[in-house]
């Protein structure tokens, strides 16, 4: 790119950083000795990779959605949390938000993702351990009591049970007096990734997309401004996946949403925008920042040049952040609050739009009131005292981070071909069903995660307090332990629950349900009759699974 339009596109930065800030007050930004910096830094004369990098605020958003960056408007603090029962994590959400959490993003128990009742026998010994139990939208009304769900933005990261959970949602919003037109939040439903990674499913993939269809379609016409799928890339890293698998796989996943929608009839320049990710940022801190500029860069890209989509909302990758719990470790867990900061800072410096800072005692258990409120402490620190919030992707034009997301671009763009490929008729949707069907992806991933096995058995790679340095005057961590009375109250309060409802409605509520899954009719507003009749998570996911099967993994070595 020659100077002239360098220039260009300074003097177009600059008309939109203009506006943007003409709307709120001025104030000056100057490190801490004083020096004043500019919002932006960019070349001065030729430079020809700048066409790759560009402008905060302009296609190929390499440097950020917006032109002011977190001048205009810091990350979102959005910490993950529940357990126990929906009592004791409202109690939990009321501290987040008291001290200066800006949404709300819901931790559910292993019961509540495998879509199961706090009383089914599968459920034994796993209630509230993991998260927070919902059986039903009388545990939603309680989990949110207090807080307006009109006003408080609210991430829940389930993905099997994601739609009646959903339903659960909008019902307590009901009760609330929240018309579901003011609701705003993401909702995980990625089922993809499951298969992928996480392994929580219900039912074969087929009927699972069918209801994420039916989500989709339900949110464009009624809730315009929630976001009804976050793509997660964050339990494929956990799982043992390279940064580039993690950045592949998850777009690969995303466009395989874009094409369910656009095969629904659905307009990609309504829909895209509804759609959102969900990253892990390691310990890496380069190459973290690296793979979050080319997250936007690819998927601007594919948008525009394959799916046809023409506005910029529909080009926008936004995305949630979690720092890596699998770098989080049970020797030396002080250890964990610095490895925390470091991932923390490398998504803000990458342009996260949330973040999730974790507990330095959750490779143990659930976070305890201390720990979550270090974990808060450790954004709000980055994001007051730092002074990282003054430039736009500071890092932008360093030779390192430039080549590093070069770099990790191609490699993505290489997986991209050989998932296309594996499908055989060139949509990415065929390469990932077919992919999950031969367990591509799961090999994959497990190679890789023998080769870090290795190096760090080796010595190749160290960590701290675990293969080196490992003498310490550390004392046992005092953690939150989940009390088995929360099982038995579950329970108790179910079967109270239960003996009260009018069982006419609701098995006519079940009944309809199902007929609906049987017909190409959208499910969405009979599951919210059956959730309004009190029927548990378990009864419908059941019912559904009477209708559709379950799915097993194919064995594999």
């Amino acid at each position: 790119m020659n100077a002239d339009e360098i220039e260009a596109g300074r003097a177009r930065w600059q008309a939109r950083y203009d506006a943007a800030m003409a709307r709120g007050p001025r104030k000056e930004h100057r490190t801490l000795s004083g020096l004043e910096v500019a919002p932006v830094y960019g070349p001065e004369g030729d430079d020809p990779r700048f066409e790759r990098v560009g402008w905060p605020g302009e296609y190929p958003y390499t440097r950020g959605l917006y032109a002011t960056g977190y001048r205009g408007r810091p990350w979102t603090i959005r910490q993950f949390a529940g357990f126990g029962n929906a009592r004791q994590t409202n109690e939990r959400y009321k501290m987040i938000l008291r001290n200066g959490g800006g949404g709300l993003s819901v931790a559910f128990d292993m019961p509540t993702l495998m879509g199961r009742d706090s009383d089914d026998p599968h459920a034994l010994g796993e209630v509230g351990h993991c998260g927070v139990a919902v059986d039903s939208a009388a545990d939603m009304d309680v989990l949110f009591d207090g807080i307006p769900l009109g006003e408080v933005t609210t991430s829940m990261t389930i993905s099997g049970p994601a739609v009646p959970i959903f339903c659960m949602y909008l019902v307590a919003a009901e009760r609330q007096g929240v018309p579901a037109a003011r609701l705003n939040g993401t909702l995980q439903t990625d089922i993809f990734k499951e298969y992928i990674a996480q392994k929580e499913w219900l039912f074969p993939p087929q009927p699972h997309l069918r209801l994420i269809g039916d989500l989709m379609e339900y949110c464009v016409a009624e809730i315009p401004a929630y976001k009804p799928l976050s793509v997660s890339g964050y339990h494929i890293r956990e799982a043992g996946a390279t940064a580039a698998q993690e950045l592949a796989f998850t777009l690969a996943d995303g466009f395989g949403y874009v094409e369910l929608g656009l095969s629904r009839g659905l307009d990609v320049d309504v829909f895209a925008p509804g759609l959102s990710f969900f990253f892990d940022a390691h310990i890496d801190f380069f190459e973290e920042i690296a793979k979050f500029r080319a997250a936007r860069r690819i998927w601007a890209r594919w948008m525009r040049d394959v799916y046809g989509a023409r506005t910029e909302k529909a080009r926008w990758l936004r995305f949630h952040t979690q720092t890596a719990g699998v770098s989080l470790t049970a020797q030396q867990p002080d250890n964990n609050i610095v490895r925390t900061a470091i991932e923390a800072l490398a998504a803000v410096l990458g342009g996260t739009n949330s973040l999730h800072t974790n507990a330095l005692d959750e490779v143990l258990a659930l976070p305890s009131e201390k720990a979550a409120e270090i974990a808060l402490r450790t954004q709000q620190v980055i994001m007051e005292e730092t002074e990282v919030v003054n430039v736009v992707d500071p890092l932008g034009g360093s030779w390192y981070v430039e080549a590093l997301t070069d770099r990790l671009e191609a490699e993505a763009e290489a997986i991209f071909t050989k998932i296309r490929d594996m499908g055989g008729d060139g949509t990415m949707t065929s390469g990932i069903l077919r992919g999950i069907e031969d367990g591509w992806f799961t090999t994959e991933i497990a190679e890789s995660a023998f080769d870090y096995q290795r190096k760090l058995e080796k010595g190749d790679k160290k960590i701290v307090g675990v293969n080196c340095h490992t003498s310490t005057v550390e004392q046992p961590l005092e953690i939150l332990r989940i009390s088995h009375e929360v099982e038995r109250e579950q329970h108790r309060t179910l079967a109270a629950r239960r003996a009260v409802r009018d069982r006419a409605a609701l098995d006519g509520a079940l009944a309809a349900l199902v007929a609906a899954a049987r017909s190409d009719r959208n499910v969405i507003p009979p599951m919210l009759d059956a959730v309004r009749a009190e029927a548990t998570l378990g009864e419908i996911c059941d019912a559904l699974r009477e209708e559709w099967g379950t799915y097993s993994e194919p064995a594999r070595f």
